[in-house]
C-alpha cells in the first residue's frame, strides 16, 4: 500500500533526531552546515533557537527535537543544521532545522512507503507524509511545507526581518 501522491521513487535526506531517523525531499534541501553560533531572538517560541547568518542572509533557526516534542539538541560533534525551503501560499521561506546528525541521501520507491498511522484525532500527524522502510530501520519522512503553520511560519518571516533591520549588515547583498 504506497502513500497517495508519491507516484516514482524519490531522494531523501535522512536525519536524527534522538535515536529516530526523518527524511526530508532533497529538493528541498538548500545546505548542511555545521554547528554554528545562533543568536537567540527573545520572546520567541522555546522551538525557535534563533537566527544565523548566511551568506549574509538572516536565517531563522529552529529546533526540530523541540517541535516534535523531545528534549533540546544539544550541541555535539555531530550536530548540524539543515537549511531547508518551505513553500506556503505561493511564498518560500529559508530556516535552518537543527538535527543530531545527517545520515545520507537515499532513494525510496513507493512501495517502500507506508501511510503514516492513524493515531486519532488528538494526535496530528498531517506533516509525516509516509513512513519509509529500508532494511530493519523506519524512517519518518517529512512533509516539511506541513511540520510548521502559516502563523508559524508568519512569526518565523517576521523573526528574520526584525533581525535583518536592526543589523542592515545581515541584509542580503543585491
Amino acid at each position: 500500500m504506497s502513500v497517495t501522491g508519491i507516484t516514482e521513487a524519490a531522494q531523501y535526506l535522512t536525519f536524527k533526531l534522538e535515536d529516530e531517523v526523518f527524511a526530508v525531499w532533497v529538493s528541498s534541501v538548500r545546505e548542511i552546515l555545521d554547528y554554528t553560533a545562533i543568536t537567540k531572538v527573545p520572546r520567541t517560541p522555546d522551538y525557535m533557537r534563533g537566527v544565523i547568518n548566511v551568506r549574509g542572509s538572516v536565517v531563522p533557526v529552529v529546533d526540530l527535537r523541540l517541535k516534535f516534542g523531545m528534549t533540546k539538541t544539544e550541541q555535539l560533534v555531530n550536530t548540524c543544521i539543515i537549511v531547508i525551503e518551505i513553500g506556503l501560499d505561493d511564498e518560500t521561506t529559508v530556516l535552518g532545522a537543527l538535527a543530531d546528525s545527517v545520515q545520507e541521501v537515499i532513494e525510496l520507491e513507493p512501495a517502500q512507503i507506508e501511510p503514516p498511522p492513524k493515531i486519532g484525532t488528538r494526535l496530528k500527524t498531517e506533516f509525516i507524509k509516509g513512513i519509509g522502510k529500508r532494511e530493519n530501520e523506519f524512517i519518518m519522512i517529512l512533509d516539511i511545507d506541513k511540520v510548521f503553520s502559516s502563523d508559524e511560519l508568519s512569526a518565523i518571516e517576521v523573526v528574520a526581518e526584525e533581525e535583518t533591520l536592526s543589523d542592515p549588515s545581515k541584509k542580503e547583498a543585491v
